[in-house]
């Protein structure tokens, strides 16, 4: 059986809400990119097919399944290694965004903390981080849920950079912040329908966003933008005992559509948001 040749193609977006994020999710097979190099970071995920890498006089082979990490300025080039091209997701997490994290990391304003995080290996094999990236850059295209894209966003990076960075900072040990976790409970319980964000929560609670999704996650057991889909998930069953439709439970509990609703909901409780509207409805 002759497989039919992969067609080029390529879609690239912006995310303004993390300071004009740019993404690409592109297919390429003759393209041949010349040595150049970017202002911002470059963080890949390789679906299918090998890249062939060069930078710094180096030749890599960057697989399926690996991450390819380009630091800003470095220059590079690359070209399909076999016939059949290769496909990835890249973005491109400008300097500021990254320095960010790098603080929120050693949670302090020193100049360590004001570098940049230099990678010395363009490629990354780490199976469970490149899945977690690839999730990331599917939200972002796909979701308008910013705490999931946030949180997901901030996550990635911090492994990246205490995992694969030339110096590699520690995280602090968190500790017991039960009145934090508290408040923002209670806010993603009254405030379930709204578009909150990561930030939103910790200037709340005065906390660091990555220090709040840790102690969060820590107390809870979910990071918060999981148990607002919870809270989401619950109200649902609520409105579906009353007997409302389930396309206006969908949108009455903040979810984008009705498959988005079902998905969660089946997800969470083993059983469809119909089937439980007939189980109600039989009670």
């Amino acid at each position: 059986m002759v497989m039919a040749p992969a067609t080029e193609q390529a879609k690239l977006w912006r995310v303004g809400d993390f300071q004009d994020l740019e993404l690409m999710r592109a297919t390429f097979v003759t393209r041949s990119f010349s040595p150049h190099y970017h202002e911002e970071f470059g963080i890949g995920v390789m679906e299918q097919g090998t890249l062939a890498y060069r930078t710094k006089g180096q030749n890599h082979m960057i697989p399926a399944g690996h991450l390819l990490v380009i630091n800003p300025g470095e220059v590079h080039s690359g070209c399909a290694a076999t016939a059949t091209g290769w496909t990835y997701r890249i973005m491109y997490p400008n300097c500021s965004l990254v320095q960010q994290v790098m603080r929120e990391i050693l949670e302090s304003e020193t100049a360590q903390a004001r570098m940049f995080p230099y990678f010395p290996s363009p490629t990354i094999r780490d199976p469970g981080l490149t899945q977690f990236v690839f999730r990331l850059h599917q939200n972002l295209e796909q979701t308008h849920f910013r705490l999931q894209q946030e949180s997901y966003l901030i996550s990635a990076l911090t492994q990246l950079i205490t995992r694969y960075a030339q110096r590699r900072p520690t995280l602090k040990p968190v500790g017991a912040e039960s009145e934090a976790v508290r408040q923002v409970r209670d806010y993603l319980e009254t405030c379930y329908t709204e578009n909150i964000s990561l930030d939103q929560l910790a200037q709340l609670v005065d906390l660091m966003p990555l220090r709040l999704l840790r102690v969060f996650r820590k107390e809870v057991g979910l990071p918060p933008h999981a148990y607002l889909i919870q809270v989401r998930v619950e109200q649902a069953k609520r409105l579906l005992r009353q007997g409302m439709a389930i396309a206006e439970v969908a949108s009455e509990t903040a979810f984008s559509d009705q498959s988005h609703l079902n998905r969660h909901f089946k997800r969470l409780t083993g059983i469809t948001p119909g089937q439980y509207l007939r189980g109600a409805a039989h009670v």
